[in-house]
């Protein structure tokens, strides 16, 4: 077996990327979900903390890497069609940029028949203390 095929098992799409989720391991919360690329893969591998790809900025993003928030990495899983991987994790800090817990704040609500999105999750840290 070459070296690569386990990456080369998985279905990586027309730009290289696959989704990652990142959850809590032991409550299995989930706290994010981002992009990865083989690059973000095989450095979440040697360092041991989640590496992220960010579309935004076209690079490389280590998760806490400004807000000490790091994502400690307990386990690594693939899913059934090989094109998404779930992130099992520690997670120092927050995982959420907004100063939550998690990204997943937001609930679909209902009013009269009228779907809306409500965030039913505190803020526990304004971002302007994390993002400095």
């Amino acid at each position: 077996m070459k070296n690569t095929d386990w990456l080369d098992a998985i279905k990586w799409d027309e730009k290289g990327l696959i989704p990652a989720i990142a959850q809590d391991a032991h409550t299995r919360e989930i706290l994010m979900l981002a992009w990865i690329n083989r690059e973000a893969l095989l450095e979440t591998l040697a360092c041991g903390n989640a590496v992220y790809w960010s579309r935004s900025r076209g690079k490389l993003w280590r998760k806490g890497e400004e807000s000490g928030h790091v994502q400690k990495i307990v386990d690594i899983r693939l899913d059934c069609d090989n094109d998404a991987l779930v992130y099992l994790v520690e997670q120092t800090g927050l995982a959420c940029h907004t100063g939550r817990r998690s990204c997943f704040f937001q609930q679909l609500k209902e009013d009269g028949g009228e779907p809306y999105w409500e965030a039913v999750e505190p803020v526990l840290k304004n971002p302007s203390e994390i993002y400095r």
